[in-house]
């Protein structure tokens, strides 16, 4: 997939006309059909009028390439964290409600759990082994302090979540470094829960949260890494198409000085 025509087809060109003359010549083409601008990201000429102009400093920095692939995957990362929040919430919301009328749900849960063992015999789950079944029967003995608390570390876990949610999706330096120490500090409790019984969702989770951590180690060049930072950011800086058309410009300008 060209992740840059895709980014151009559903969110539009970015063109801009720098006011250096030489550079806006680079970017720019004259037509039967009028005049076309340089996408910075897809590198087409679009025809008509460009979205931005000023001065090239300011231009917007526009991912391309291989970058704007990694900013792809690190919004889907950030989307199934923000998932992961919403369900915390709603399970911590489930905790202090529960708090303030056990003997209540205690009896509601009783009642309900007959229909729960037939539907569980259609579809051959057996709740007397489940520990789903065996959280709840334990939530009705536990104090309301203890509740209280379960519930302080789900609205917690709910917040690093979130956290690495909002850094993944606008793409921060501080939102990789936060996603990889956070979700590495959980990887031995994902690991632990496998080495108890193995399931289809805990192995899924801990092969995306894997497969996340080393991706972002190593494509981000994080703690030193393939590079470090001066490799990631030069890698931002030369993958710009305004800076090679800059870098052009200049190598030019350097050929006509030594000729003259």
């Amino acid at each position: 997939m060209d992740f840059s025509l895709w980014t151009c087809a559903t969110r539009g060109h970015e063109t801009y006309a720098p006011d250096e003359p030489e550079l806006a010549a680079r970017l720019h083409i004259a037509t039967p059909a009028g005049e076309s601008w340089r996408c910075l990201r897809c590198g087409d000429f679009v025809p008509g009028e460009p979205r931005r102009h000023g001065p090239a400093d300011n231009a917007p920095e526009v991912p391309r390439g291989r970058l704007l692939r990694d900013r792809v995957i690190m919004r889907l990362l950030a989307l199934e964290r923000i998932f992961r929040a919403l369900v915390l919430l709603l399970v911590g919301a489930g905790v202090l409600k529960l708090r303030g009328s056990q003997e209540h749900w205690r009896t509601k849960w009783g009642e309900e759990l007959p229909l729960i063992r037939q539907l569980a015999d259609q579809i051959g789950w057996d709740p007397d082994h489940s520990k789903i079944v065996h959280w709840v029967d334990k939530a009705f003995t536990l104090s309301p302090s203890t509740l209280i608390w379960v519930a302080v570390a789900l609205f917690a876990y709910a917040a690093i979540q979130l956290i690495e949610a909002v850094g993944l999706w606008l793409v921060k330096r501080w939102g990789e470094y936060f996603a990889v120490i956070a979700t590495s500090i959980f990887l031995p409790l994902e690991i632990y829960e496998l080495t108890e019984k193995i399931t289809f969702l805990r192995a899924s989770a801990l092969l995306i949260n894997l497969a996340a951590v080393i991706w972002l180690l190593w494509s981000k060049s994080l703690f030193g890494l393939n590079g470090g930072s001066r490799a990631y950011y030069a890698e931002h800086h030369t993958e710009s198409l305004l800076t090679v058309e800059r870098s052009a410009v200049a190598a030019k300008a350097e050929r006509a000085a030594a000729a003259g």
